[in-house]
């Protein structure tokens, strides 16, 4: 499934409607260079589970932040990843295997340690505003999951 998005609002807004398809427990594995949208997209998805994006900050000196509301959201952010040792060090799999709702900026830094089953959205860029978010499904729950997200975007 792919998505095009022209503008920051309109990222946040995507991600905001998959908000609504996730549940507990769920992990979403985000790829894509610097400035191309995933930490937006994070502030979208918060905003869909209702809680505030003014509290979304880029974990990057601190590898993960955590956003209490009806569903825990449990941000990772990799770029300054040195090794998956430092990953182990944190403890991610308390987060990953969790009741919370675990996103993961640079995720391809780390393929070895997601689960299974995952919902992983790659963000390229087409021009300095326009991005396209391409959404794969690893497993059947997060098949499931796309299948929800494109009846509410239909």
């Amino acid at each position: 499934m792919k998505f095009v998005s022209n503008s920051l609002k309109q990222t946040q807004t995507i991600a905001s409607s998959l908000a609504k398809c996730l549940k507990p427990g769920d992990v979403v594995a985000l790829i894509g260079n610097l400035g191309s949208g995933k930490t937006a997209f994070v502030k979208g998805l918060v905003r869909g589970l209702g809680i505030s994006k003014s509290k979304v900050l880029s974990p990057t000196f601190v590898l993960m932040r955590q956003y209490p509301g009806r569903i825990t959201v449990n941000h990772f952010d990799l770029y300054r990843l040195k090794d998956i040792q430092q990953l182990r060090g944190i403890g991610y799999e308390e987060y990953f295997y969790s009741d919370g709702i675990t996103v993961i900026e640079w995720a391809d830094r780390i393929k070895e340690a997601l689960p299974e089953e995952y919902l992983e959205i790659g963000f390229d860029f087409l021009d300095k505003n326009s991005r396209r978010l391409n959404f794969r499904a690893y497993g059947k729950r997060y098949e499931d999951n796309l299948r929800a997200f494109k009846r509410k975007t239909a």
